[in-house]
């Protein structure tokens, strides 16, 4: 997505203001009493099973891809706003900051009984108890991953990626950000069925 001018990447700074955001996500989540890691008292690199008690703990998932596809367009969006509407108050290096605060904010929200009753009442996670902090942190840093990715890549093979991966996650779980999004704001009773029947 970075075309001819160049890429929407942090400094020092920047990326500094980005982890420090991060981290303080983190503060957050555990002041919200989550709990730091997976209750089975194990950390894995992945977990797989999406009906699974661990799904959500662990660092990655099959949701992770979800996440990279965040950062894609948070890109997208921060290269619009300082590069087509011009943002001159705002350096170019706080893109990042300001993407890892708005997937700060919804690992926040998405943690807060509301959405957890949300998820539960509406989509086929019905024992979904929300995200232990580990996940959270490995969510954003997948963002900053698909940000980071986006700001080297041109836009069509950012975008292909993004396709690809919603196919590929859509194939394997019947899930993917797509879907989630339509679930948890519009509810669809057949696609609910669906995915259920896998």
């Amino acid at each position: 997505m970075n075309g001819t001018r160049a890429p929407l990447v942090p400094d020092r700074a920047g990326a500094l203001a980005a982890l420090g955001i991060g981290l303080a996500v983190v503060v957050i989540l555990l002041g919200m009493d989550r709990p730091p890691i997976c209750a089975c008292g194990t950390i894995r690199l992945w977990q797989g099973v999406v009906e699974s008690a661990e799904n959500s703990q662990q660092i990655s998932d099959w949701y992770s891809f979800s996440h990279v596809i965040h950062g894609f367009l948070f890109y997208g969006a921060a290269h619009l706003i300082w590069r087509r509407w011009g943002l001159a108050a705002l350096s170019p290096k706080w893109a990042l900051m300001l993407a890892v605060l708005v997937e700060g904010s919804w690992e926040i929200l998405e943690n807060s009984p509301i959405i957890i009753e949300r998820y539960r009442a509406v989509t086929v996670s019905f024992g979904y108890s929300g995200d232990s902090v580990l996940n959270s942190a490995a969510d954003m840093g997948f963002m900053t991953l698909g940000f980071l990715v986006a700001a080297r890549l041109a836009a069509l093979v950012t975008v292909v990626v993004a396709l690809a991966f919603e196919a590929f996650t859509l194939f394997m779980i019947r899930d993917n950000l797509t879907l989630n999004v339509l679930m948890l704001a519009w509810p669809v009773e057949a696609v609910r069925e669906w995915q259920a029947s896998a």
